[in-house]
């Protein structure tokens, strides 16, 4: 089904926005002023049962899904839910096979398998990363589909699609095969002017357009089958709507889609991006597609709330985390000359290097426990900070920064944020940036007069001058130590 008829009712409306991320499905109900009306949650591991390994079984991650919408139409009922919208984690990529059950489980972003494939594509076909917009990096479907060519060929032949996770979720919800090109610009295989799949791209990889699903806008409506319908809590006749990726919809949920506004999130994992009017290259930074005319350019970084899980884990176990926040709290900005390298799964922006390994640089015997978790967090915003620059280096402005994701609860974390960029950041109210980013494609698709405005801010977080002036003084001390010869 294509976009959707234009509806006039003064009848109030809302969409119900759902967030497909890492370890865990969002679902929020909308209405047309973006004020959240109901919402829900459901967790999901994220397994590595082998050394580089990062994935999830597709079930329980749709089953997450469906258990945060059922929680949403419950906790808004009465609401009239006029369509669902979605956004999902990027970079993810599971075999199908011929009768539409998964091969394989959902290889997520994290997963580093394929750094030799990477490896070989980026001294191959370096001109794919300038014209797909994803670099040539382990967490690129395309590298993933150069491995299990190699390593896996019995799975690479008996594939009938390779999809996301979305993807796999809609077919079934729906009954159709679509990606939209959001989504789809993250896979390294989908022409970022033409919005197509890339001919050069699908030869390195080693599939046919055939085997990939219908890149389609954003906006693209389907039907609900009733049976999942009726699953849901939600009215046979309500439509989906394709939505997009998460990184992308958070720029847009943040209203951070004009000239100079940056967002930034820090999840599982951290990303910092601008919108652009038109592709945009730059080794190292990524492109993505969003809406026509806009495209988002910026670094992700593998750190974030992972790097927050190890040091609890591995510094604090007999802590919360918010007596590990305290304890980190009690060192000096810059922990007294500690630097943490925060790149426990490799490193993404800007250098790419799946191989890159964590390290704590400048240990003495003064450091104590509230160093080594004050400089693990400080690591992940230098990553940030790092990202900034080179956004700023490759022309684009940046003069106001707009936040969301789990790290926003912390007051230490938008502190140090805000004193390692340099500058103010407004936080999210809410923080469910990327769902509501959902549920304005689903408001445009349905053509409701009404849109939600962006998510507010709830706070801002101002640069202390004298942390400030520490952290800059130490960020090239951070980016040297980071590098790999």
């Amino acid at each position: 089904m294509a976009q959707g008829t234009k509806h006039r009712s003064t009848e109030r409306r809302a969409v119900l926005g759902v967030d497909v991320g890492t370890t865990a499905a969002k679902a929020v109900v909308f209405d047309a002023a973006g004020t959240g009306l109901g919402a829900g949650e459901a967790g999901y591991p994220l397994l590595e049962p082998e050394p580089g390994q990062a994935v999830q079984d597709p079930d329980a991650v749709i089953a997450g899904a469906r258990d945060a919408i059922r929680a949403a139409v419950d906790a808004a009922a009465g609401t009239h839910v006029a369509a669902v919208a979605f956004s999902a984690a990027m970079h993810g990529l599971l075999a199908i096979g011929a009768g539409g059950r998964p091969l394989t489980p959902l290889v997520t972003w994290a997963d580093s398998r394929a750094r030799p494939q990477a490896a070989k594509l980026r001294a191959e076909r370096i001109e794919l990363q300038a014209e797909t917009g994803t670099p040539l990096h382990p967490m690129s479907p395309m590298a993933k589909l150069r491995w299990f060519a190699e390593r896996d060929p019995d799975t690479f032949e008996a594939a009938h699609r390779w999809v996301g996770l979305k993807e796999l979720l809609l077919a079934r919800w729906s009954g159709d095969w679509v990606v939209d090109h959001s989504l789809a610009s993250g896979t390294g295989l989908l022409d970022l002017r033409a919005l197509d799949w890339h001919e050069g791209a699908l030869e390195a990889a080693g599939v046919r357009p055939g085997q990939l699903s219908l890149p389609v806008p954003g906006v693209h409506v389907m039907p609900l089958r009733p049976d999942v319908a009726t699953a849901l809590g939600l009215d046979p006749a309500t439509p989906l709507v394709v939505g997009g990726g998460d990184g992308p919809l958070a720029n847009l949920g943040l209203g951070a889609v004009t000239p100079g506004v940056a967002a930034v999130s820090i999840g599982t994992s951290g990303a910092l991006r601008v919108v652009v009017p038109e592709p945009a290259s730059d080794p190292r930074l990524f492109c993505y597609a969003l809406t026509p005319g806009h495209w988002v350019v910026g670094g992700g970084t593998s750190s974030g709330g992972v790097t927050l899980a190890w040091a609890s884990r591995a510094l604090a176990p007999d802590l919360s985390v918010e007596a590990l926040l305290d304890v980190a709290a009690d060192a000096p900005p810059g922990s007294d000359g500690l630097l943490m390298i925060p790149a426990l799964l490799g490193e993404r922006s800007p250098s790419w290097d799946a191989g890159a390994r964590g390290a704590y640089v400048g240990l003495t015997s003064a450091h104590g426990r509230e160093h080594l978790l004050r400089a693990a967090l400080e690591g992940v915003c230098f990553q940030l900070a790092m990202v900034l620059e080179s956004i700023r280096d490759a022309g684009h402005e940046v003069r106001e920064v707009r936040a969301t994701g789990g790290f926003a609860r912390s007051p230490l974390w938008r502190q140090m944020l805000a004193d390692v960029l340099g500058m103010e950041i407004g936080f999210a109210a809410g923080g469910q940036a990327s769902a509501l980013g959902a549920a304005l494609l689903g408001f445009r698709a349905l053509g409701i007069d009404a849109e939600p405005a962006p998510i507010a801010t709830e706070r801002t977080a101002h640069p202390d001058p004298d942390a400030a002036a520490v952290y800059a003084a130490i960020r090239a001390d951070f980016a040297r130590a980071s590098a790999r010869p």
